[in-house]
């Protein structure tokens, strides 16, 4: 049978944070002494240092049992997971929660490794939930063999060498920073940065800090964020993007100012990445290596990858062969009214294009009534708003209103959650009343 080292590279640099630099073999010392306390059932790991998270990772794989991630950290999340997870470690680096198992940061040794063994494909390493944008939460299995694969895959796909350093502005408890800064270093030896904070200097400083060739792994929010800070860009061998549409004005901007194809990720925590587009380019997504598409337009296009469970598609594609494909939308992002059809990213879009809106989001009449309504945070008033919309979209779509906000209750990677959006408008009712 094809078994699969823990760490590919023991020897090569795997992290890198203000200076210090972690190796495989490094990572491997802590996650062997780590597991030496992990005891019980799975491991919830809520570290937020991508070098905690590693050695954690790596420890519960060790310990023989597999990781639980999600990006609910809320306790009421917590306790819910205890019960369908029983003999459930939590598993954390910050002091403020509470926690079973705390960890340090760790640091550069000079002993030997730790153990380092092949595991088998059908391992499962860990269990994947959905961030809960279109409903609660789903989790998924993720195993061995399939994860090894798709980091090689990805590392082809973006032609990435092997002393590239990956600065990610998204959370290793998602599946794409999972695979991007976590996976992809542990699979295939490259490095990944610490990124300490959540705002865009935080991000440049990390990338400033990097040596290169880097490699930015954000999101479309992030990376308008980034580029709103007016400063001299950081030299990038490359820059991804996922989790939502990237516009076209964003990575033509983003283009501009660092002087680099945006390429974005199509995929989803049931299957992880899976193709790649040039952002400006033909609109075409190209499959990664050893994966393919089967199937047809009656009975549906099905997923397939090496070592993994094949995945019924639900976005409404045209195919143009077995590894390229047109995204033609989502089901739930087509709305009907009025006898109209409209797609509601695109009703997104518009709204980001108004002038003075910094952040926006329709929500469909299922969650606010009978009409539509608008959330925004800009710089200009909900009746210009409301008049440049009345301009540029059909009425059946017309918001009842528009409603200033701060900020919207967006995650750690950009999105709005259902709960998030129906709190929103639950807060805003009550301040009306």
């Amino acid at each position: 049978m094809t078994t699969f080292r823990l760490v590919a590279h023991p020897e090569r640099v795997l992290f890198r944070r203000q200076g210090v630099c972690l190796t495989g073999a490094d990572v491997l010392h802590h996650a062997t002494r780590l597991a030496e306390r992990l005891e019980g059932g799975p491991v919830a790991n809520l570290c937020r240092d991508r070098s905690c998270f590693m050695v954690a990772f790596l420890a519960a794989l060790l310990a023989g049992t597999h990781s639980v991630l999600l990006s609910d950290r809320s306790l009421e999340r917590l306790m819910r997971l205890r019960a369908e997870h029983p003999g459930l470690i939590v598993v954390s680096d910050d002091e403020r929660e509470t926690v079973d198992v705390r960890i340090g940061r760790p640091e550069a040794i000079v002993e030997p490794a730790g153990y380092n063994p092949e595991l088998a494909p059908d391992r499962l390493a860990a269990v994947v939930q959905t961030s809960g944008s279109t409903g609660e939460p789903v989790a998924h299995a993720k195993f061995w063999g399939a994860l090894v694969q798709r980091s090689e895959a990805a590392r082809v796909q973006f032609g990435l060498s092997r002393d590239v350093t990956v600065v990610a502005s998204v959370p290793s408890q998602h599946m794409y920073g999972f695979e991007a800064a976590v996976l992809l270093p542990l699979h295939c030896g490259l490095a990944c940065a610490q990124v300490d904070g959540f705002y865009p200097a935080d991000l440049r400083a990390a990338l400033a800090a990097s040596p290169g060739p880097r490699w930015l792994v954000t999101t479309p929010l992030q990376l308008k964020a980034l580029l709103d800070i007016h400063q001299s860009a950081v030299p990038l061998a490359g820059v991804i993007s996922a989790t939502a549409p990237l516009e076209t004005g964003v990575a033509q901007e983003a283009e501009a100012a660092l002087g680099v194809p945006v390429q974005e990720i199509y995929g989803a925590t049931e299957m992880g990445s899976v193709a790649s587009r040039h952002t400006l380019g033909d609109g075409v997504w190209t499959l990664y290596p050893e994966v393919f598409l089967r199937g047809d337009n009656a009975q549906g296009w099905v997923i397939e990858a090496p070592y993994a469970v094949p995945q019924r598609v639900e976005d409404r594609m045209d195919v143009l062969d077995c590894q390229r494909f047109r995204l033609v939308g989502r089901p739930t992002d087509l709305l009907k009214m009025g006898g109209k059809r409209a797609s509601l990213a695109g009703l997104n879009q518009i709204l980001a294009r108004v002038p003075g809106v910094q952040d926006g989001v329709f929500v469909p009449p299922d969650l606010v009534g009978r009409r539509m309504q608008v959330f925004a945070v800009a710089s200009c008033s909900a009746e210009m708003i409301l008049d440049a919309l009345r301009a540029r979209i059909d009425p059946a779509f017309l918001p009842r209103r528009v409603v200033l906000v701060e900020a919207l209750p967006r995650n750690e990677v950009g999105k709005l959650t259902q709960s998030a959006l129906s709190g929103l408008r639950e807060m805003t009712l009550a301040a009306a009343s």
